[in-house]
């Protein structure tokens, strides 16, 4: 395999491919630390997988020369690429190695037998949603970041699929929040994913954001009983789903009917951030007090001092004194435009307070006691 590379496009495409190489010490396959290259009928894709995770990327602009299939060792491979500063590099491989050169440099890197390599699966789904990019895009944004990490939950470490119809749903929660966005979807072949809770490991959901830069593509989805497929304008991304059951997150809402509260997203946000300037390291506590047509944040840490930070706000409600970690507000309202407004559906000082962004955006907080 022989190619002439544009070494900013190749560098692009390392860097948002590798996502899914492989990172545990001991992989079950070496060669899963390492890119397969396929170079034929004028298209260079670059193939990468963990077997949890994968993808297949094509790489545009670039001249093939040789076709073939060839191994490429991606850390030495991508330090070149990010270190040198010649606009077109020279990329030949076999099984035995590749040559990088460029007008004064040549790297002669080790490499291996691509065969080994494990296949990852192409897109030809008869059953499968249509959405658009810039439309799952900002919905992975408002709820991923909600996931719970690798020490909770195994079943939380994902977002579940809801499909149905035009309907899209993506849900996230770590137990202490939730995050629900809704948008609009086609579904071909029938495609639906109805009596299923389908979740997509956290990993997958950024490497599929990842790859919808450009708004006017649309995302095939399919979602099969252990795996999904998605397809976007340059990649295939694989990935299996988490084992587990989703919580039912339709119970957690407040039953009852609270009081709304519209907030300003921009001015909130800054009040918080003031506020948890000196919140208790252990505890992680801002007391939010709803009165009189105004909010008060109040703190105290033990080494910290204390703060009591005031803005306006629409209230003639009795007095509602609730607790929240204020990071948990944060990551909410850092994704939201900063002119936009909020609406808070409070109840009480104990029940789950609920956040709106428009009609498809929910956000529910626990309160701390």
């Amino acid at each position: 395999m022989k190619a002439l590379c544009p070494r900013d496009s190749l560098l692009s495409a390392f860097q948002l491919a590798s996502t899914a190489i492989s990172t545990t010490r001991e992989p079950v396959k070496p060669i899963l630390r390492n890119f397969k290259a396929i170079a034929d009928n004028g298209r260079f894709t670059l193939m990468a997988t963990d077997l949890e995770l994968g993808i297949r990327l094509d790489v545009m602009g670039l001249t093939i020369q040789d076709p073939g299939e060839a191994m490429l060792p991606y850390q030495k491979l991508h330090n070149i690429l990010r270190e040198a500063r010649e606009e077109t590099l020279s990329i030949e491989a076999d099984a035995n190695g590749c040559i990088v050169r460029g007008e004064d440099m040549e790297f002669d890197l080790l490499s291996e037998d691509p065969a080994p390599f494990p296949d990852l699966p192409t897109f030809n789904e008869d059953k499968y949603h249509e959405i658009s990019a810039d439309t799952l895009r900002e919905m992975i944004r408002r709820t991923a970041f909600a996931t719970a990490g690798e020490e909770g939950r195994y079943a939380m470490t994902g977002v579940l699929w809801e499909l149905d119809g035009d309907t899209v749903k993506l849900v996230a929660t770590d137990g202490k929040r939730l995050a629900l966005a809704e948008g609009k979807g086609k579904a071909h072949g029938g495609h639906s994913t109805k009596g299923q809770t389908p979740i997509v490991p956290t990993k997958a959901m950024t490497l599929l954001e990842r790859n919808l830069a450009s708004d006017g593509q649309v995302v095939r989805v399919c979602l099969r009983p252990n795996e999904v497929l998605f397809r976007t304008e340059l990649a295939v991304i694989y990935s299996r789903l988490v084992e587990g059951r989703f919580p039912d997150y339709r119970q957690v809402f407040p039953k009852k009917q609270g009081v709304k509260i519209p907030l300003p997203v921009g001015g909130f946000h800054a009040k918080v951030r003031q506020a948890a300037i000196t919140a208790d390291e252990d505890s992680k506590k801002v007391t939010f007090r709803f009165a009189n047509d105004q909010l008060t944040l109040l703190a105290q840490g033990a080494r910290s001092g204390k703060s009591n930070v005031r803005m306006p706000i629409t209230y003639d409600g009795k007095t509602v004194d609730i607790n929240f970690n204020p990071a948990y507000l944060v990551d909410m309202l850092k994704i939201l435009p900063e002119d936009g407004e909020l609406i808070l559906d409070l109840v009480d000082g104990t029940t789950p307070a609920l956040f709106h962004s428009g009609p498809s955006y929910s956000y529910l907080v626990m309160p701390l006691t």
